[in-house]
């Protein structure tokens, strides 16, 4: 329980270090706007804590959700026959333009095309 409580803690460390880089960034920035001066890039210490933030973050991330499990797609289409994977009932579609088509066949049905 105690490592969970680190890895908690660790994640609330990398947010707030992270947050405080952007925070640091955006500062920068404001600074080279006051001075008239050119923007080329981030100082070095800024960017390395960005890096390491978010490994930290990722790192704690992954170990305060737990296991994870193996998607077994496999297992799910065994029970499936060839003809029946491309079956796919999210794909139905029942309000479409021959709703109108058949409206006008019903009414007229010797008009039909042979």
């Amino acid at each position: 329980m105690a490592v969970k409580s680190l890895h908690k803690f660790l994640l609330v460390v990398g947010f707030v270090s992270l947050i405080h880089a952007a925070y640091s960034a955006a500062q920068h920035r404001t600074y080279l706007r006051i001075t008239e001066q050119e923007f080329n890039s981030l100082p070095f210490d800024i960017q390395l804590q960005a890096v390491i933030s978010l490994i930290v973050l990722v790192y704690s991330i992954l170990q305060v959700v737990g296991d994870f499990r193996e998607i077994r797609a496999a297992v799910d289409l065994q029970a499936k026959s060839w003809e029946t994977l491309g079956n796919i009932p999210s794909f139905y579609m029942f309000n479409h333009r021959g709703k109108s088509l058949a409206a006008q066949h019903e009414e007229n049905p010797e008009a039909s095309v042979d």
